[in-house]
This record gives C-alpha cells, sequence and structure tokens, in this order.
C-alpha cells in the first residue's frame, strides 16, 4: 500500500515531511503515528494506513512533497521488503529543496545522518534532531540554541510554541541579526529591519493574492443588536463557565444564525467553478484562527446545522484551542463551505475580508458595542443602550447578485436580533 501526502486543507498544495517514527522494515500497526508533515496551513502527526512492514521510504524527513505523491510503502503480507531508495533517487514525490536546509543555508542530508531525524540505530535523538522546519527558521533568526529550549512536544520535541515561550522568557523579540546589529558599532545604519515570510505567511499571501486579483469581491455591511444574545450570556454565561471550563462568546451564536440563514440561501454555501456553481448540501463552517500573529489557520466546524447552540459552542472551543496548540487533525482543515473570521477581539468596526477560494463569501464579527438606539415597542419608539456590532460579508460578484447576498445578511441580522438565545442554550 502506498503512503501518500494527505491533503490538509484545500488550497494546500504540499506538505514537508519533518519526522518519521519508524524506519525501513519496522513492522507498522494501522492508525499508529506513522510520520508528522508540516504545510503552511499546519502541523500535524500522520497515522498510518494500515498494518504490515514499511518496506521503503521514498521521501526523506525536511523534504517537500505535492499532495497525493508516494511517500512510502507499506507491505501488508509477502516476501520480504526491498531495502530503502535513496531519497535523492528520482521518485514521484518530486521532492523540492527541504525549507529547513533552505534557511540554515546548508544542503539536505540523507535519513541516516539528517539532523531532523530519529537515527537508523535506534538511538534517543537530542532535542535538536526533532526540529520542523519552521522551528528551524525560529530558532535560526533569532540565533538560539535548540538545546537550551525545553520542548513539550511528542517525545520531548520542540515546538513553535516552545520557542516562542523561550523568546518571552529572555525578552528576544527580535532576529539574532537585528539584534547584533543594534548592539555593534557598524559604520553603516539602516532604519530597515528585514523580516523573510515564513512558510504559512508565504503560502497564505499567494492565495490571498490569486483571489484577490481572480475574484471580484463585492462588500455588505449591516448592524445587528446583540441584545437577545446578551441576555443569554448573562443569564447562563456564569453557569456556562463553570461547568464547561471556558467563557460563553458570540462567536457560536453567530455562527449558529449563519448555519439556518446558509439553509435558506444556498448560494452562498457554494463553490465558483469556472463555468457553474458547485452548492454544497452540507453546511461547513471555518472559523479563522491567529496563531499568536505569526499566520492564520482555518479549521472546519461540519454540518452545523445537525448541532445544537451548546455543541457549537464546545466544538469551536475545541478547534481553537486545537489549532493555537498546534494539534489540529488534517481533516480538521477539509470541506469547508463558509468561513467567519472573527476581529472584534481588538476593537476593530468594520473589515473587508477577502473570500477563502473556491468558496463564495466570508463573514467578517467585529467588536460588539453598547450604543444608544431607537427601539420601537407597542407602536412606541424609545431610545435605548444596546450591544450593536457590525457584520461584514464580502462576496463573489461571479456567484451571486448584490440583493441576494443582502438578503442572507438581512436574515443573519433577524435571527440575531429575535431568536430565543436563552431557550436555544438549554437545548
Amino acid at each position: 500500500m502506498d503512503v501518500v501526502m494527505p491533503q490538509l486543507g484545500e488550497t494546500v498544495a504540499e506538505g514537508t515531511v519533518t519526522r518519521w517514527y519508524k524506519k525501513a522494515g519496522d513492522a507498522v500497526k494501522a492508525d499508529e503515528p506513522l510520520f508528522d508533515v508540516e504545510t503552511d496551513k499546519v502541523s500535524t502527526e500522520i497515522p498510518a494506513p494500515a498494518s504490515g512492514v514499511l518496506a521503503e521510504i521514498l521521501v526523506a524527513e525536511g523534504v517537500t512533497a505535492k499532495v497525493g505523491a508516494t511517500l512510502a510503502v507499506i507491505r501488508e503480507s509477502g516476501p520480504a521488503p526491498r531495502p530503502a531508495r535513496d531519497a535523492s533517487s528520482p521518485s514521484t514525490a518530486a521532492p523540492v529543496i527541504p525549507a529547513a536546509a533552505a534557511t540554515l543555508g546548508r544542503p539536505a542530508r540523507s535519513r541516516s545522518s539528517d539532523s531532523s531525524g530519529s537515527g537508523r540505530d535506534g538511538d534517543r535523538p537530542t532535542a535538536q534532531h526533532r526540529l520542523s522546519p519552521v522551528v528551524r527558521r525560529l530558532i535560526a533568526e533569532h540565533g538560539l540554541e535548540a538545546g537550551a529550549i525545553s520542548g513539550t512536544g511528542r517525545d520531548g520535541r520542540v515546538t513553535r510554541e516552545d520557542v516562542l515561550a523561550h523568546l518571552s522568557e529572555r525578552g528576544a523579540a527580535r532576529p539574532a541579526a537585528a539584534s547584533e546589529a543594534a548592539a555593534s558599532p557598524a559604520p553603516l545604519k539602516t532604519d530597515v529591519e528585514t523580516l523573510p515570510l515564513n512558510n504559512m505567511r508565504r503560502r497564505t499571501a499567494e492565495h490571498m493574492a490569486r483571489s484577490w486579483s481572480a475574484v471580484p469581491h463585492v462588500l455588505q455591511v449591516v448592524e445587528a443588536d446583540f441584545h437577545r444574545v446578551e441576555e443569554a450570556r448573562r443569564a447562563e454565561g456564569e453557569s456556562w463557565r463553570k461547568r464547561e471550563g471556558f467563557a460563553l462568546t458570540y462567536l457560536p451564536f453567530i455562527v449558529r444564525a449563519v448555519s439556518i440563514a446558509l439553509g435558506k440561501f444556498p448560494r452562498l454555501n457554494a463553490s465558483f467553478a469556472g463555468d457553474h456553481l458547485e452548492v454544497h448540501r452540507r453546511i461547513n463552517v471555518g472559523i479563522a484562527v491567529d496563531l499568536n500573529f505569526e499566520g492564520l489557520v482555518v479549521p472546519v466546524l461540519k454540518d452545523v446545522p445537525a448541532k445544537s447552540l451548546p455543541q457549537i459552542a464546545r466544538d469551536v472551543n475545541e478547534l481553537v484551542q486545537r489549532a493555537r496548540a498546534n494539534r489540529l487533525r488534517p481533516d480538521d482543515l477539509t470541506e469547508g463551505t463558509y468561513t467567519i473570521t472573527n476581529n472584534g477581539a481588538f476593537g476593530t468596526v468594520i473589515t473587508a475580508p477577502i473570500i477563502n477560494q473556491p468558496q463564495v463569501a466570508i463573514l467578517s464579527t467585529d467588536s460588539i458595542r453598547k450604543r444608544p438606539v431607537v427601539v420601537e415597542s407597542a407602536g412606541s419608539e424609545e431610545i435605548a443602550i444596546r450591544p450593536v456590532g457590525m457584520l461584514a460579508q464580502t462576496f463573489d460578484h461571479r456567484a451571486v447578485d448584490g440583493a441576494y447576498a443582502a438578503a442572507f445578511l438581512r436574515e443573519v441580522k433577524m435571527l440575531i436580533e429575535t431568536r430565543d438565545w436563552t431557550q436555544a442554550l438549554q437545548a
């Protein structure tokens, strides 16, 4: 059985193998960890697809391969495995220069001596031997020693979060080169600091530029009164925190409202495919998650209409926590049909988000602030203080027209303002 590079997100085209847990000739069991792969979106552990013997490793650690490329072969039965092929020989993976090796300015080495590997002789590797390309890049940029950083990952592996924590403790907030330049009395000075793009930022830039240049973006914004949502949060928020262990935010209510509205306006739950629109029956909402300003990832909440509001809140919190802990599974990044990005925590008023192709729409939820508004009740009008927020949707004008998109936003607004959210929380 061929072991292939998995698809870790709709827009991901390649991944870097950062660690093999087995060597050629080792027995493997289905679903046990086989290798780690890192993309611009996520770093994750990939399980073995079948039980048997790892006959060949075709792509060495540190090498980048296209999605669908054969990385290794598992022989489920039959004669003894063939010797492992040299990773430098031609293979279906069409590997490119390893990101880690290119960053550190040295050529890639074979698995028997690769500093990112686990070795052939069963020796327990040090922290320096378990570094992913992103971790290597951070360490190189800041002039750190890997051995000085405590690893919290699998088997003591140093993770990106470990490096950032180490930097925070020692107060180093800029690359070593910049620090040395500031400390040394160089005759030439510059006011510009060069910050190379990491792999995640580079791929995000490419994807956003491609979307912006190819898609006719249109922005529409409505105001929504979150009074009913706030009533539910006040009534249930404290008991929710004690019972669930995390705060009840506005986001689950918005996700629930959006999922209901998408059922009525399915052309926004779609992908644009050249000369036709692919309308999805399932409503899978991607939630954009910031990774400590180092990049953005969009895990997907699947089949949202089938979930209750409490379950949506739990699932959203779990996805966000796993994303920030670098523990997303490959399936978490696939099959998204609509995206929500939430910048409200930073106090933004209106954000015009770029569409996550091939989807046709994305919603930005910005800060919710108390404002005086005119409230109509029993034929009279009065001014009341209400929590009001903007719902800003960017849509692909090739897929729908303004009236259709505006009607969808009106539906989301109506659901937020009129639904009995307190009862929904008790479901």
